[in-house]
C-alpha cells in the first residue's frame, strides 16, 4: 500500500457565517487533509502540533480514519493553535477575528520512521521553513511533493517559500496568490512563472468557479459542482487537497492525465466539506455518496460534439 506524509495544522475554529456560529470544533489543515485522503486506499500519517487541552475524541477520529497519529506531538501544559473567522453574506470573503498560534509557535516536525520513505508528501499550509524541515527528513526521493501555502507567507516569509518551492512537484494556490507570487494576472502567464521557481504542475483554485491545472503548454479545467446551498467553506481547499494527494497516493500514478482526475477527485470530496460546519459533513461522509457526486461531475463535463466541415 502505497503512503501518503500530511503536514499541517491540527488545530480548534470558531466559525461564524451567515447561517450560524460555532464555539470551539475540530480544525487545521492537516485534518481537513487527512479526513479527505481517508476515503481512498492508502497508509497515511499527519505529522502536527497539539496541545494537551486538545480532545482525545478528535484524535481517536482520526485514527479511526487509519491515519496514523504518531507524528502529533502534544505539548504539556501547551495550548492547541486556534483560529477565528467571520465570513460575509457572500461566503467568498471573511475577516480573521483571532489567530492563537500557541504550540505552533514553537513547532518542530518529527517525520515518523515508517513514513520518511513516503510516496507522496502533502505539505499543508504552513511556515516553509517547517515545510523544509520535513522535507530534509526523508529518507527516499517521493513519486510526489504537493505544497499548499498563501498570501501571508508570500508577505512575511517570501524567500524561505521560494527555497521550498524548489523542492515541490505540484504548486496548489487560490487565483489572488497566484496572481501575487507571480506578479501576472492572467493565470496562464501567472502559471508559466511559477512553473519557472520549481514546480511542474500548477493548481489554481477558484472557489465556485473550479481549478485550473497547468503544466507547461497542458491546461486542464475543472467546475465546480453548482450547489444549492453553500453552508460553511471553512476547509474546503485543504479538502480538496487531501482528495487531490490521496487519489494520487493510491494510484501510483502521477502523469498529467491522472491528475486531471485527481482534480474531479479533490473538487467532488470539497463539495461535501461546505456543506455544514466544520469537518461534521466529512466526519460523516459515506462511500455512496461519494460515488454518486462523482457521476453527477461526470455528467456535467461530459459531452459530444461535431466539428464543423
Amino acid at each position: 500500500m502505497n503512503k501518503l506524509l500530511i503536514v499541517g495544522t491540527v488545530a480548534y475554529d470558531a466559525i461564524e457565517t451567515p447561517f450560524g456560529k460555532t464555539d470551539k470544533i475540530l480544525g487545521g489543515a492537516a485534518t481537513y487533509i487527512g479526513l479527505s485522503a481517508s476515503h481512498f486506499n492508502v497508509k497515511s500519517a499527519i505529522v502536527s502540533v497539539v496541545g494537551d487541552d486538545f480532545s482525545q475524541e478528535y484524535l481517536d477520529l482520526l485514527s479511526n480514519r487509519n491515519i496514523d497519529i504518531s507524528g502529533i506531538e502534544i505539548v504539556k501544559e501547551g495550548k492547541t493553535f486556534f483560529w477565528s473567522g467571520l465570513y460575509h453574506n457572500d461566503l467568498n470573503s471573511r475577516d480573521t477575528l483571532d489567530t492563537q498560534l500557541n504550540v505552533l509557535a514553537d513547532f518542530n516536525p518529527i517525520v515518523p520512521e515508517d513514513f520518511k520513505d513516503s510516496d507522496v508528501i502533502m505539505l499543508g499550509n504552513l511556515h516553509p521553513n517547517i515545510q523544509i524541515g520535513v522535507l530534509d527528513q526523508l529518507t527516499s526521493k517521493p513519486k510526489l511533493v504537493v505544497l499548499d501555502t498563501m498570501n501571508f507567507w508570500m508577505d512575511c516569509a517570501l524567500e524561505e517559500l521560494k527555497q521550498v518551492l524548489k523542492r515541490v512537484d505540484v504548486l496548489t494556490i487560490n487565483d489572488e496568490e497566484a496572481r501575487q507570487l507571480s506578479g501576472e494576472y492572467s493565470l496562464v502567464k501567472a502559471a508559466e512563472i511559477i512553473h519557472t521557481m520549481g514546480p511542474k504542475f500548477v493548481v489554481i483554485k477558484k472557489g465556485e468557479h473550479g481549478a485550473l491545472l497547468f503544466n507547461n503548454e497542458q491546461v486542464f479545467f475543472a467546475p465546480a459542482l453548482p450547489l444549492k446551498e453553500v453552508f460553511d467553506p471553512t476547509g474546503a481547499g485543504d479538502t480538496f487537497a487531501g482528495g487531490f494527494s490521496g487519489y494520487l497516493a493510491q494510484q501510483g500514478n502521477v502523469s498529467f492525465h491522472n491528475m486531471k482526475n485527481a482534480i474531479i477527485h479533490g473538487s467532488n470530496l470539497a463539495s461535501f466539506c461546505v456543506e455544514k460546519f466544520g469537518t461534521q459533513r466529512m466526519e460523516s461522509l459515506e462511500k455512496e455518496e461519494v460515488n454518486a457526486r462523482l457521476q453527477q461531475f461526470k455528467m456535467l463535463t461530459q459531452f459530444d460534439i461535431e466539428l464543423a466541415q
